[in-house]
């Protein structure tokens, strides 16, 4: 596998993947205890700290609002907190780059403050949905402006005179997006703030909240999330979970290449990100998980994964929030299986980075795959084999990643193109991907 100067990166099928490695930090667990952090009274200390461009996006966001950060090692950071009331007014525009987290996280922070701010992004954010998290925000009382009546970004968000207003969310789709900036938005309304999902998304911000030091329940119905307004945040000294996310493309490829062995230490294991675990699981994979424990509240633990004959199944329902992201490797796993893979309920895929549904059937096509899109999903019929080809990313880390994984089972070289996208989650993926394969 190499890494060309056009940032094009060239795979060919053959050794298979052992030894140990580890994973960067989870990239939504790293987002949430910057914003976090920078919401607390004292310094909270950052180890592993995933320095992928959303995450420095969101410490640059963070710095223009008057936050102080110092990097004390490559992921390493403190972040001296200025409290619920102290960020400044930025004298520029925000840019959140590509990262949707950011974006949406920062609407529910900035929501509650009393001054301008204005946020944008690439072309990527600027075409992705808004109006879930602005039309919440807005009945809690936020002044919110942009594009299509604050459906797409640039966005512009006016200081508040009073104070915004509680609100109880019964919101349509399960996402830890709109879940949090609700909540977050909360903090700055008298009295509890609650979100009530059709089933749970991933929980990183009420687990981090309540480690520093916010009112977080989660009610009796089991899917209803309510924070408390106006609590005193204190900061914290973290390690942040390995990303599970990350984890999986190695994970899947373990499992497909003959004769693999790999195992991955520190992985954050939440129950509401484990969905690729189980999956997999489900498809005949070999997987164990050992050595758990709790770091900041959140489960990690160390997973081991060898090669295994894989079926196809069923992926659908409720498990998708839990593994939404993980769809693109999934995808390619079912195109090794034996049998049929369906892929239903994953609508939130087409406004992603880009419409991973239609982009992960058209790029594995090139490569002879046998995959029919769904408007929700996927239907991949597994057993063909596949040919290198030449591929594109679309500027999403996700595919790109997936791709590579699919590389290493085709016959000759296939060749991803404009692969810079994976410092987004992964920097070091094809490193690390070559190590484990020496």
């Amino acid at each position: 596998m190499t890494k060309t100067k056009d940032t094009s990166l060239r795979i060919r099928p053959g050794r298979p993947l052992r030894g140990e490695t580890e994973v960067p930090g989870d990239k939504s667990i790293s987002h949430r205890v910057a914003m976090f952090g920078a919401l607390a009274l004292g310094t909270t200390r950052i180890r592993r700290f995933l320095p992928g461009a959303d995450c420095l996006a969101t410490v640059a966001c963070l710095q223009k609002l008057g936050v102080g950060i110092t990097w004390v090692a490559p992921t390493e950071l403190l972040v001296y907190g200025r409290g619920l009331g102290g960020l400044q007014e930025p004298a520029e525009v925000l840019d959140v780059g590509n990262s949707g987290t950011t974006i949406r996280l920062l609407c529910g922070i900035l929501a509650g403050q009393r001054f301008f701010s204005a946020l944008t992004g690439d072309a990527s954010i600027r075409r992705r949905p808004m109006e879930r998290v602005t039309k919440p925000l807005r009945e809690m009382g936020a002044a919110i402006f942009g594009r299509e009546n604050a459906c797409r970004a640039p966005l512009a968000i006016c200081g508040q005179t009073g104070l915004l207003r509680p609100l109880h969310l019964v919101s349509q789709v399960a996402s830890a997006q709109v879940k949090s900036a609700v909540l977050l938005a909360g903090l700055f309304a008298e009295g509890w703030t609650r979100v009530t999902e059709p089933c749970i998304s991933r929980d990183h911000t009420e687990r981090l909240l309540a480690a520093f030091g916010a009112q977080v329940i989660r009610e009796d119905d089991g899917l209803t999330m309510a924070v408390a307004g106006f609590p005193e945040l204190r900061g914290v000294d973290l390690e942040v979970p390995g990303d599970i996310s990350a984890a999986a493309f190695l994970l899947v490829a373990a499992s497909l290449v003959s004769g693999s062995a790999v195992t991955i230490r520190g992985v954050g294991v939440n129950p509401t990100r484990d969905g690729v675990l189980v999956v997999l699981r489900e498809m005949g994979g070999d997987i164990r998980v050992e050595n758990r424990r709790e770091v900041a509240g959140e489960p990690v633990a160390d997973i081991t994964v060898k090669s295994a004959a894989l079926h196809g199944v069923m992926i659908q329902g409720d498990i998708i929030p839990r593994l939404i992201d993980e769809i693109p490797v999934l995808a390619v796993a079912a195109l090794f299986a034996r049998g049929t893979t369906e892929i239903r309920d994953a609508g939130e895929l087409r406004v992603k980075e880009s419409d991973r549904i239609a982009v992960l059937a058209g790029e594995l096509k090139k490569m002879g795959a046998l995959v029919e899109e769904l408007p929700d999903g996927l239907v991949v019929h597994g057993g063909e084999t596949l040919r290198g080809a030449m591929v594109e990313s679309h500027g999403d880390h996700r595919i790109a990643m997936a791709l590579a994984v699919a590389g290493l089972l085709a016959r000759g070289e296939t060749t991803v193109r404009d692969t810079s996208c994976l410092d987004v989650s992964f920097p070091g993926f094809a490193f690390t991907l070559e190590k484990l394969r020496r």
